[in-house]
């Protein structure tokens, strides 16, 4: 049974613009399609708890707080990890054709659902790994090792761990990015210690309408 998604409202451009963020004429149907479509399935497999008429405003702008800093680093490669219900991957492979995703999510089913998005909304440039973080990483030849010029992540575990996880995801200078809640301060000061033996800097911390952006560079 199909879910009624509401079209995106003024308060959806308003975080859009928060951001500096500007869509093209064909972005607003696709992410239409994957709204509907992870709705739908939502209602078989716990995908999300947001409700559909929040979804514009806190799925979508949430994870397109991220396109500046990548259009900014000019990724070529994005690794997300924890991709879970395609958020904030999925947007932004929408919106950033020429850029490669990598999705990583352990849980079958999940990983399941985000090939059959990407069929279903026609992305090319997603690849969907159904494997941990930390195996992919792993030296000295794991898969993804070193291959992200960016790695995010979206409500995915602490800082602290979450950093370890993604570090060798990354190129030397690569950026890591991830979107964490009101404790993101918090979560950093936690942090410290970890990134500097791993050798990261945090370079961000900034709190948007929808969540805080929390921004570490991997030295180069």
């Amino acid at each position: 049974m199909s879910v009624q998604i509401p079209e995106s409202g003024p308060d959806f451009n308003e975080i859009l613009a928060f951001h500096g963020v500007e869509l093209d004429g064909g972005d607003i149907p696709s992410l239409q399609g994957f709204l509907e479509y992870l709705y739908e399935v939502n209602q078989s497999m716990n995908l999300t708890r947001i409700a559909p008429a929040d979804a514009w405003a806190r799925h979508i702008a949430d994870s397109l707080s991220l396109l500046p800093a990548i259009t900014n680093e000019d990724a070529k490669t994005v690794i997300d990890v924890g991709s879970g219900g395609g958020l904030p991957a999925i947007p932004l492979a929408i919106c950033l054709p020429g850029v490669q995703f990598h999705l990583v999510e352990s849980t079958a089913k999940k990983a399941a659902f985000l090939e059959a998005v990407a069929v279903h909304t026609g992305l090319g440039n997603v690849t969907v790994h159904a494997e941990r973080a930390e195996k992919l990483g792993e030296r000295p030849s794991g898969l993804l090792r070193g291959r992200g010029d960016v790695v995010t992540s979206r409500a995915v575990g602490g800082l602290k761990a979450l950093s370890e996880w993604c570090m060798p995801l990354l190129k030397p200078g690569g950026l890591m990015l991830s979107i964490k809640g009101e404790k993101a301060q918090a979560e950093v000061d936690e942090a410290d210690g970890t990134l500097r033996r791993i050798r990261m800097d945090v370079v961000d911390v900034r709190r948007g309408p929808t969540g805080t952006v929390v921004a570490i560079r991997k030295r180069g």
